[in-house]
């Protein structure tokens, strides 16, 4: 979801406003899904990386998604739509903590669609620390070297249980994952966009669709 500030600046914006219209803009990508019949879809919403920034930019971003949160959990019960949050929680501001925590509580039994939330998230934090995790019950006796496996290893990581993405999508004009997913993007296609995140349309989502559709998967075969 590449583009908030630059969106901002052309607009002769602050930061804090580009993001406003970065989340608004979240509900056109639910709406296609709903569309589409898509059950899940995952929103890189912060990275680790994103931890340089001010002071003054993090505490609107992450008031403005715990406001979000609070606004929105009746509509998201109604509207059946299931909501996780993946990254290290160690990290999560105390302020919207908890209400990740009840989000994802209280939606806990919606099946239409799947949202995941990627919050302090870093593809390459999240293998290390899945190794690390692994290694630990090696150490243990709880787990042999042996059965360690691609499948094993899975099931350690932040995105447990959350199928590997089929396609993934950046704005901004960047062609690069900037440790997005980086482990399980083994076999995703990708889509580059010039547009940045806030102009993002269902025509360019559409486009984004065809153009999956339109890949051949050999798997090596």
């Amino acid at each position: 979801m590449d583009g908030n500030r630059r969106w901002a600046m052309r607009q002769g914006l602050l930061p804090a406003q580009g993001h406003r219209k970065g989340f608004d803009v979240i509900q056109t990508i639910v709406e296609f899904c709903f569309e589409k019949s898509i059950k899940h879809v995952s929103l890189y919403v912060f990275s680790l990386e994103n931890m340089k920034r001010s002071s003054e930019e993090l505490y609107y971003l992450f008031e403005v998604l715990a406001q979000e949160v609070v606004d929105d959990l009746i509509q998201l019960k109604e509207k059946n739509i299931n909501i996780t949050f993946v990254g290290d929680r160690s990290l999560f501001p105390k302020s919207i903590k908890h209400l990740c925590d009840r989000v994802e509580r209280e939606t806990r039994h919606c099946d239409r669609l799947y949202v995941h939330i990627l919050l302090y998230y870093g593809s390459r934090q999240e293998i290390v620390d899945t190794t690390r995790r692994i290694a630990t019950k090696v150490c243990k006796g709880d787990l042999q070297l042996t059965d360690v496996t691609v499948e094993v290893f899975e099931q350690f990581l932040w995105t447990a249980n959350i199928p590997y993405p089929d396609l993934i999508i950046r704005t901004g004009g960047d062609h690069r994952l900037s440790n997005f997913l980086l482990f399980q993007a083994a076999y995703t296609e990708l889509y580059f966009l010039d547009c940045l995140w806030p102009d993002i349309t269902k025509k360019e989502l559409e486009a984004a669709v065809t153009y999956f559709h339109n890949c051949r998967k050999n798997y090596g075969v």
